[in-house]
């Protein structure tokens, strides 16, 4: 297999630095830390696993970081990832087959987000364009930046569409944090997207960007307002930004109590429903307005399908919801039916307790 850098970007990381240069030591990569200023431990304990240290002028620009730290690597093939995200599997054999046979593509990464969903522990999951050869490729965008290949005209931003499926694997925790936290970091970013937007002029992913750092911040309105500019221009259903966009703004909708117009995204039910997501959101938004039958009849279709972000959409979730269904409705056989098919999900375990 061809050599492979790692780069890094960090700014008082030392929370996460060493956990992420942990997970990465077995594989024998190159690591590459670009710091752009931090005054913690985070250079120290970087340098218990790399000597390729360096140092970057922050300038508000995710972007620019990120093409300095490829500029600085040894080996073309370069995979770029955060300090709150660690290595849970590569697959050494299948990656080396890909590099081979796709060199000017992007590999996209399968990265598992860790977050606090009413007291649990869940997980989201999603693919990312993170693995390529620098030759051909360089980060656009100030925040929430995107690898474009290179004889792109600059300007507005466009998701990589020649993309593989690289088997990578990686644990995000940087949803972890405390809700300050979680809202500094999304007032950073609007302000960063808010300056980009004025500067590159409207553009869909943007809008996207600014609708999920709203949504962050329960600030629905706002979220709305992005999600509905981005979705009003000719976007491309095929990319999974724009899945994100549509179900995002389907949760908005309801967010805002506004059930009966989350019903119109039944006009794009075709073009959406292949990912369990969304017609479990479907089931949702049926649910919220008394149409229990449809609800159950799209909340069971979810848990036949394969492809999905968010765990549990698919299956413990989905028979939650039709077990709420069907209790609230005086099925009680059905319901204690569909609890036990969530397993081990403790909403479901604390129903099967109450019921007779």
């Amino acid at each position: 297999m061809p050599p492979i850098s790692v780069c890094i970007i960090a700014k008082n990381e030392e929370k996460h630095i060493e956990e992420c240069c942990k997970h990465l030591a077995p594989y024998g990569f190159e690591i590459v830390l670009v710091d752009t200023g931090s005054t913690d431990k985070t250079v120290e304990l970087a340098k218990r696993y790399t000597d390729c240290i360096y140092r970057f002028d922050w300038c508000n620009d995710f972007s620019a970081a990120k093409n300095y730290a490829m500029e600085k690597a040894s080996h073309d093939w370069i995979l770029s990832i955060d300090c709150d995200e660690y290595i849970e599997s590569i697959d050494r054999v299948a990656l080396a087959t890909l590099m081979e046979s796709h060199p000017t593509a992007a590999g996209r990464i399968l990265i598992r987000n860790r977050f606090t969903e009413n007291g649990h522990t869940a997980y989201e999951q999603v693919r990312v364009s993170r693995f390529v050869n620098r030759r051909h490729y360089r980060f656009e965008g100030a925040v929430h930046e995107q690898l474009v290949p290179y004889g792109v005209p600059g300007g507005k931003l466009s998701p990589v569409k020649y993309v593989y499926d690289a088997p990578i694997t990686v644990l995000h925790v940087g949803y972890d944090g405390s809700e300050e936290e979680m809202r500094e970091k999304s007032r950073r970013n609007i302000a960063l997207l808010e300056q980009e937007l004025a500067t590159q002029g409207e553009d869909p992913y943007i809008y996207h960007q600014l609708g999920q750092s709203y949504r962050k911040i329960h600030d629905y309105e706002k979220a709305f307002y992005y999600f509905d500019l981005g979705l009003s221009m000719d976007v491309d259903p095929a990319l999974d930004y724009v899945q994100t966009m549509v179900e995002s703004y389907g949760y908005t909708l309801l967010d805002l109590k506004r059930n009966q117009d989350a019903l119109n995204l039944l006009g794009v039910y075709e073009e959406f429903s292949k990912r369990a997501d969304f017609v479990f959101l479907m089931g949702l938004i049926y649910m919220n307005n008394g149409l229990f039958d449809e609800s159950v009849q799209e909340f069971t279709k979810a848990t036949t399908i394969e492809e999905f972000a968010v765990d549990g959409v698919n299956s413990y979730k989905a028979y939650y919801n039709i077990g709420v269904i069907y209790e609230c409705t005086g099925h009680t056989k059905e319901a204690k039916e569909a609890y036990r098919r969530c397993g081990n999900y403790e909403p479901a375990v604390k129903r099967l307790k109450l019921l007779p």
